[in-house]
């Protein structure tokens, strides 16, 4: 059994930062690709930002430069600092990760950004 348990998220005016940070544990034999996705009720769920185990990110356009993955292989986490937010930003943030080549995600945390 393996849980993923996020945690930050929060309330943050617009252009300040905030960090998301998501944990795995259970039984893990290796986890692969960490991704961050968010959703806005209504819409899809969408992938923010990726990382692969070698430590190579991918980001969506409209967060490049503002937002930064990063994972921890060892402790089996994954964060998401993100600065210079805006109003759009604002969503129930997922992590996933790709763990003994099965996806798990995590519960979701609201991030609120004011404007």
């Amino acid at each position: 059994q393996v849980q993923l348990q996020a945690s930050g998220g929060g309330l943050v005016q617009a252009g300040g930062s905030l960090g998301l940070s998501c944990a795995a544990s259970g039984s893990i034999d290796s986890i692969g690709l960490m991704s961050w996705y968010r959703q806005v009720p209504g819409n899809q769920r969408e992938q923010v930002a990726s990382i692969t185990s070698g430590g190579r990110p991918w980001y969506r356009g409209s967060v490049a430069g503002r937002f930064t993955i990063s994972r921890n292989n060892a402790n089996y986490t994954v964060d998401l600092q993100m600065s210079s937010l805006i109003p759009d930003d604002t969503a129930v943030y997922y992590c996933n990760m790709v763990v003994n080549s099965y996806a798990y995600w995590g519960q979701g945390t609201l991030v609120t950004v004011s404007s």
